[in-house]
């Protein structure tokens, strides 16, 4: 039966331990000088070597060489997951004055030592207040906040680092090579980054893909194992976000939806692309920020799509990058529609009370304002966060007639918000490179003709629909 790499590979002495050296150091230097305290307690995330270490040093304190299959009869571990109640810490304590057999030490570790019930700590803390000289206490837990604070002034405390990807990297590539798995450095970073600082899962993900392919472990590999989604779909999902191509962000996490990625999962993984070059790419720090609220939603998938669907500043209402700049200045009329329409066409059934823009010069030729135009109009207001003034330009009509731009705002209301804004209105088509005065309309736009116009008055009122 094969042993498990990461108990084959547990370190078997203090100078082996990785990347725990403010830790490794100071009880190097204490066991050297003789200064063995009565009580010790060790605190950190799972996987970086807690129990390793409280193994090691019971050893180290009595002299005694240490491995996977060492037993002393002085050396005693205590599971508090499970012997946690005060009769099983009452039973300890009578132990205690038992003289050690053999060893100069008798060690006792309790693991998870924040299990133990109220009654239990309390019937410890008297052992650990005044224990006997004989005794060693080594507590470890990966939860230090349920300790009582009567307890952890009792001991002396280290508190252990989550391993750097780094240390973890360097680890998994020599045992790799021991190990004769041939592996690429791609995929040893990726197991490194998803091991979290924990060497154990990092090593236990290592021995399950050794045996899932006869040649060289690739990412794609590692990605498959894991159930995250492929490097090139999360670069894909910001190339879209980047194009403001909301159609294809739905496509890549329907995708990976129908493949079982889960939400969470895709955002952790375009938080850690995010995060390796974010000093290049500081336009996603907004982004950044929205992944972080997907793994709190109560709907994680509408939250993600949400947030790569609130564009970067740069894209607009229609994917019109607002550096795409119309030509404005063009005398000719367009065949199928004129480029300027009769003053008296423009004059609505019922007369508008106008706003007007601050006074300037008339401009001196004619300009065309189409739909090109009013888009990058929409684009350039939205740039600089109108988003209201945009939203209620989406539902208003314009017209041109070569010099003046008026916009048909329809209802009361809108037409107040937008004499309001008449200036941001002037110095967004400025910006766009179009010099036109704006006329802010109630109503909605008139017909193109007198004789529609005669029949929409009779009606009552309207607006030309064009077929």
């Amino acid at each position: 039966m094969s042993q498990a790499l990461y108990r084959k590979y547990r370190s078997k002495s203090l100078d082996e331990i990785v990347g725990q050296d403010h830790i490794t150091g100071i009880l190097k230097r204490a066991i050297a000088n003789g200064k063995i305290a009565h009580a010790y307690l060790l605190t950190g995330p799972r996987g970086v070597g807690k129990t390793s270490i409280a193994r090691i040093l019971a050893h180290e304190i009595n002299n005694l060489p240490y491995t996977d299959d060492s037993t002393n009869l002085d050396i005693i571990e205590i599971d508090a997951a499970s012997n946690n109640s005060v009769e099983d810490i009452r039973d300890l304590r009578e132990k205690t004055r038992i003289a050690p057999v053999a060893a100069a030490k008798k060690v006792y570790i309790i693991d998870e030592v924040h299990m133990l019930s109220k009654a239990a700590f309390n019937a410890l803390l008297k052992t650990l207040e005044e224990p006997p000289e004989h005794v060693v206490f080594i507590l470890a837990t990966t939860d230090s906040d349920k300790l009582p604070a009567t307890i952890i002034s009792r001991v002396q405390r280290f508190n252990f680092r989550s391993i750097s990807e780094v240390d973890a990297i360097r680890h998994l590539t020599v045992i790799a090579k021991k190990e004769k798995i041939s592996i690429s450095e791609d995929a040893i970073a990726l197991i490194a980054a998803h091991g979290r600082g924990s060497f154990r899962d990092s090593i236990n993900l290592l021995d399950q893909l050794q045996s899932l392919t006869d040649g060289t472990i690739e990412r794609d590999a590692v990605e498959s194992i894991l159930g995250l989604a492929e490097h090139d779909t999360i670069q894909a999902l910001l190339d879209a976000y980047d194009q403001g191509n909301i159609a294809e962000i739905v496509s890549l996490l329907d995708e990976a939806d129908a493949r079982g990625i889960p939400a969470h999962v895709i955002a952790e993984q375009l938080i850690r692309t995010i995060r390796q070059a974010i000093a290049s790419t500081p336009h996603y720090l907004p982004l950044l920020d929205r992944l972080l609220d997907v793994t709190r939603s109560a709907w994680p998938h509408v939250k993600l799509l949400t947030a790569l669907a609130e564009l970067v500043p740069s894209l607009t209402v229609e994917t019109i990058p607002t550096t795409a700049k119309p030509q404005p200045v063009v005398k000719q009329k367009p065949a199928d529609k004129p480029a300027i329409v009769p003053k008296e066409t423009l004059k609505p059934v019922t007369e508008p009370v106008v706003a007007k823009s601050p006074v300037k010069p008339k401009p001196a030729q004619s300009i065309i304002i189409d739909d090109t135009v009013w888009n990058a109009f929409l684009a350039e207001l939205k740039s600089k966060e109108h988003n209201g003034v945009v939203a209620i330009l989406g539902g208003c009509n314009y017209a041109s007639d070569g010099t003046t731009l008026t916009i048909y705002a329809g209802r009361k209301f809108n037409k107040t918000k937008l004499d309001k804004d008449i200036a941001d209105l002037s110095g967004a088509l400025a910006a766009i490179g179009v010099d036109a005065e704006i006329v802010v309309a109630a109503g909605q736009k008139p017909p193109k003709d007198s004789e529609t116009a005669t029949i929409v008055a009779m009606m009552g009122g309207g607006e030309e629909i064009n077929a």
